[in-house]
């Protein structure tokens, strides 16, 4: 076996399945519009194809495919994900099938039968119908247009148990047509060698005729190291999951996978100057499932490239290559700390190109400051990306604010019989004019949000239009109890943006109030909006 680097014979393709194999994670979720936000990360990062989920399956699968096929895709092919056609149905009459096939995605995957075991336990299926099942239903898609993708589950462990039918099946789909064929570690059982060993077989019988891929679990930690053991031996696409994320243990780690191909083994995988995005990637994922990037995670974690104190800082001083294998700004970290989805002054000056605000780089370097100072206090800017518009604005001199607060109040009220009701005062000053108003609902924000549209609906009417479609809350130093500094996230939409702002304070309602009004104010900036991805005491003003 050998494990020097190799040119594929085929190019690299990067296989991200964050929205349907991700989401399969426990406390893993994403709204529709969520979901549409992370498709546009991935593929402004330059990942091949985006595994969106399995479009039979639920009414929220229906609607994110309908968001997604009226995007536009710079980089990535959308990937519907489905299953071979049920046993009592021929593969045209399969209704799972058929929306596969009338999906506006040109790439379907589907994931069948390997493992004699589930053959006999689960489905209950002989070999050779099994064989039928899976060529039946890559013929019907592969003529229908479609490239197809075809996942052998469980393949390692057939692989083990009988090595002549797990080719048979691949063989099946081959000859259906499938394009590629993935051979899946589902149980994340395998270790580095056995994965090389029955990749460079599957290669070297089926290489010529499609495309072999890895999906690697990690259940033996082995997830990462597996993929690329894969790719020595002759893999052209690997599959996972941004940060790891899944069920279980997790998929394998294509953040770390895309940096390894690159910077270790000399595949090229991303367009030119994409692996900067990485951090910022990886970042904006874990900050709209509203959980802490892990700082460890190689390569994108704030830890990543962090030196403490003695020997290991002189060395950095003389030459950083003395600490660090890699120059933390290739995948857009940095040294010591990482400043969100900052890796210098050129990406700010690069956001703020994009959202049309002129910055000089006085202002730049005045924005890194203040976002050290702020994620200091709590702030995390990666999914907040209407919030770090409006900062670049404030830096800029072109933030227009709203209003200038004077006071708000809250009351809320639980009577005898369990009722609760929630009172909101805002007192404010539009230009000089001073406005009150009142509003209740059904909590704090709502309430906030009724009284603040009346005070300001006849200046900014557009303010109607805006939704408020999710709303986080996380606690960020639970060792104080109830004093504890709270940060929300509130994701906005008007319809066709949707944009995340957020708030950062010991009192929620606070915190609340904060992140509502920057959500407002980015939706009324004009010529806003191209970063989608605070300072509070000026956050109306």
């Amino acid at each position: 076996m050998t494990t020097s680097p190799s040119t594929p014979s085929r190019p690299m393709e990067l296989y991200d399945a964050t929205l349907r194999d991700g989401m399969q994670g426990e406390g893993m979720a994403l709204s529709a519009d969520e979901k549409v936000r992370v498709a546009r990360k991935l593929d402004e990062l330059g990942v091949h194809l985006i595994e969106a989920g399995f479009p039979a399956s639920n009414p929220k699968e229906q609607e994110l495919f309908g968001l997604l096929e009226r995007e536009t895709w710079t980089n990535a092919r959308i990937a519907a994900f489905g299953m071979t056609r049920r046993r009592d149905l021929r593969a045209d009459e399969d209704p799972a099938l058929r929306i596969l096939a009338d999906c506006f995605c040109d790439v379907t995957t589907i994931v069948g039968k390997t493992w004699g075991l589930h053959l006999d336990k689960v489905v209950r299926v002989d070999r050779a119908e099994n064989l039928r099942l899976i060529a039946d239903s890559v013929a019907f898609l592969a003529a229908e247009g479609k490239r197809v993708i075809y996942d052998a589950e469980h393949f390692f462990d057939a692989w083990r148990d009988d090595r002549e039918y797990a080719h048979r099946c691949l063989r099946a789909a081959v000859e259906a047509g499938a394009d590629t064929i993935t051979l899946c570690d589902t149980n994340g059982s395998s270790l580095p060698l056995q994965i090389h060993e029955a990749v460079s077989a599957v290669v070297a019988e089926l290489g010529e005729h499609a495309r072999v891929a890895i999906h690697a679990h990690d259940d033996a930690g082995c997830g990462v190291a597996n993929s690329l053991l894969a790719v020595q031996a002759g893999a052209t696409q690997v599959q996972g999951t941004t940060n790891g994320i899944g069920e279980r243990t997790g998929n394998a780690n294509l953040t770390t996978i895309t940096a390894d191909l690159e910077l270790k083994l000399g595949i090229r995988s991303l367009p030119d100057g994409a692996l900067q995005r990485l951090t910022e990637t990886a970042h904006f994922v874990d900050e709209l499932l509203n959980r802490p990037p892990r700082p460890t995670q190689p390569y994108v974690g704030r830890n990543a490239f962090a030196h403490k104190g003695g020997l290991h800082v002189a060395g950095i001083r003389s030459d950083a290559s003395t600490f660090e294998h890699v120059d933390p700004a290739t995948v857009g970290n940095a040294r010591d700390l990482v400043i969100s989805e900052l890796a210098g002054k050129g990406t700010v000056l690069e956001k703020a190109e994009q959202a049309g605000i002129a910055l000089d780089d006085a202002a730049a370097v005045r924005t890194i400051q203040r976002v050290k100072e702020l994620e200091h206090r709590g702030y995390q800017f990666e999914a907040a990306d209407g919030s770090f518009e409006l900062l670049l604005r404030r830096e800029a001199g072109a933030f227009e604010p709203l209003f200038r607060l004077e006071s708000w109040r809250v009351i809320v009220e639980q009577r005898a019989g369990g009722e609760v009701e929630t009172e909101a005062t805002i007192k404010i000053w539009v230009g000089d004019e001073r406005l009150v108003r009142t509003a209740e609902g059904n909590g704090p924000v709502h309430a906030l949000d009724g009284a603040l549209r009346q005070a300001i609906g006849t200046v900014h009417p557009h303010l109607a239009d805006i939704e408020l479609v999710d709303f986080k809350v996380r606690i960020l130093d639970s060792d104080k109890g109830t004093g504890a500094v709270t940060r929300v996230l509130i994701d906005a939409s008007d319809g066709q943006d949707t944009w995340g702002s957020i708030g950062v304070n010991e009192n929620i309602i606070a915190a609340s109030w904060e992140a509502l009004v920057e959500s407002l104010a980015w939706a009324e900036q004009p010529g806003r909006g191209s970063t989608r991805t605070t300072d509070p005491a000026t956050v109306g003003a």
